[in-house]
């Protein structure tokens, strides 16, 4: 379990951090909510897949940017 601390403790102790931070990481707070977490670089990422699942809703086709358009339609310059 990576451990938790407060964005301007963080500010005042980032270097000490980065020098000591070990393979679980570090959770960062504003105002007690986490806002980001920091990790070693050579850190096994494999525990961050599937951690956003029932956090984010697909909305529509995600190949798609909803707008209709025809391939073979001649473009007019707009200069």
């Amino acid at each position: 379990m990576a451990l938790q601390m407060s964005a301007s403790k963080f500010k005042e102790q980032r270097l000490s951090i980065l020098d000591h931070l070990d393979s679980d990481g570090l959770v960062i707070t504003k105002h007690g909510k986490p806002v980001a977490r920091l990790i070693p670089f050579n850190s096994d990422c494999k525990d961050l897949i599937g951690s956003m699942k029932a956090k984010i809703r697909i909305n529509g086709p995600i190949l798609s940017t909803g707008v209709k358009w025809d391939a073979e339609s001649k473009m007019v310059p707009t200069d």
